[in-house]
């Protein structure tokens, strides 16, 4: 099974799961070339490395034609490697300015005096990084705090009735006045972007 790797948007980390998890070690970090490479010739077609890369940046396919097709793909990838590093739709929060402890979530929520959204996750619920859609695209030309949160108990999920997450809950003044369930990808950036319009 040819593998490919796609460079622009992989950290290229020694650490990396794929040489983890590779059983006949054809994916290994070079230390001289300081880069992530994979011996094809030793590869067995286990697939492991692809399941374990979070971001899709392990490519493969079954014959030459697919893998030359992988690689022209890649070529024409307009993605970066800072896109890793972008706070995302489900996804981890990656700045501190968007992350809400839970001891501060009645300062910064229900007393916020601007209509807020909080995005709220459990670990299980955190997707891709460059599939999910990003945060400034969601608030684009909108006067709203947004807030990430990760719930850490029942109680929470309860009170708001969480019934999938990620979840975005709505805020004005304190006063929680509407919800939208579920993951979106950029594929449906349109479709949630409407949703939240509907309740701004």
């Amino acid at each position: 099974m040819p593998i490919a790797i796609n460079y622009k948007i992989c950290d290229n980390s020694p650490d990396c799961l794929g040489i983890i998890v590779c059983p006949t070690k054809a994916f290994f970090f070079d230390k001289k070339k300081k880069t992530l490479v994979v011996n094809n010739k030793k590869c067995i077609s286990c697939g492991k490395c692809v399941l374990q890369c979070e971001v899709s940046a392990i490519k493969f396919s079954k014959s030459k034609d697919g893998l030359k097709k992988i690689r022209e793909e890649i070529k024409n990838d307009k993605r970066k490697r800072i896109d890793l590093f972008v706070d995302r739709y489900g996804s981890e929060p990656q700045s501190k300015i968007f992350f809400c402890q839970k001891e501060k979530f009645d300062l910064q929520i229900i007393q916020s005096t601007k209509p807020t959204i909080v995005e709220c996750f459990v670990p299980d619920s955190i997707h891709c990084l460059v599939k999910s859609i990003p945060i400034k695209n969601l608030l684009k030309n909108k006067n709203v705090v947004f807030r990430k949160f990760l719930v850490e108990d029942k109680k929470f999920e309860k009170k708001f009735l969480i019934k999938k997450y990620p979840c975005l809950l709505f805020f004005d003044k304190g006063k929680f006045f509407g919800k939208i369930e579920g993951y979106f990808s950029i594929d449906d950036e349109e479709v949630l972007l409407t949703k939240i319009n509907k309740l701004l």
